[in-house]
């Protein structure tokens, strides 16, 4: 193809993710108060009877947040249908063999990125949540709002999806040749100290939510290695 044809097959890949996104959207939106109610259990779980409540401070904030909590789920839910329309966007212009190893890593990003937001779901919000209301004393009332919760919830969320995208990257880097197990093992320490930067910034600002993130990232860059060295010896 052309350059311009391939431009236009762009064009046309992002038209298609758009429709995606929106269709996700609009379905999300009618789900908006459900999914409210999903990302305010964690919360609420840890909350006495009388105080689950979230307040808003703006006219249009309950309405905006609303709005964003749907997209969020459009892009959050539907990522394996994004992760496809690239795929199909990139495969015509693979070998056979190529298309062979791309599939893989295509669905493995969709995976893993699922498996990190629920991982700061079920396991990072009770633990977090629990250890910050319990901190203080009983003169210390929490006055939460809907737009710093859902806010702080959506960025952990989607910190924790992109953080476990780590195993995939290493894989890939290794099959273009840039990274080789025994780098990787050379250089365990300072993946230990970029891990404990990207939990600095993705987790909650206290000891134990950015051990929790710590940890499987770690464990993640370990299996990569395991991966890649198996790969390594099949090639």
């Amino acid at each position: 193809m052309a350059f311009w044809d391939h431009m236009d097959e762009l064009r046309a890949k992002v038209v298609q993710c758009l429709y995606v996104f929106f269709a996700g959207f609009i379905a999300a939106y009618f789900l908006s108060d459900h999914l409210l109610d999903w990302l305010r259990e964690p919360l609420f779980k840890y909350l006495p009877e009388g105080k689950r409540h979230l307040y808003y401070t703006g006219l249009f904030e309950n309405f905006f947040v609303h709005l964003r909590v749907s997209g969020y789920a459009s892009l959050l839910f539907l990522s394996p249908v994004y992760f496809l329309i690239i795929w199909k966007f990139i495969s015509p212009g693979l070998t056979q063999k190529e298309r062979k190893n791309a599939l893989p890593f295509a669905i493995a990003a969709s995976f893993f990125f699922l498996v990190g937001a629920a991982f700061a779901y079920f396991v990072l919000f009770p633990a977090g949540v629990k250890y910050f209301l319990s901190y203080g004393t009983a003169a210390e009332v929490a006055w939460l709002t809907l737009e710093s919760y859902i806010s702080l919830v959506l960025k952990i969320l989607f910190g924790f999806g992109l953080a476990f995208e780590l195993p995939v990257l290493l894989v890939l880097f290794a099959k273009l040749g840039i990274v080789t197990p025994s780098s990787m093992r050379a250089h365990r320490r300072t993946a230990l100290i970029v891990i404990t930067i990207v939990a600095a910034f993705v987790a909650p600002p206290d000891a134990v939510s950015m051990l929790l993130m710590m940890a499987p990232l770690y464990v993640l860059y370990e299996g990569a290695i395991f991966v890649i060295s198996k790969l390594v010896r099949s090639s």
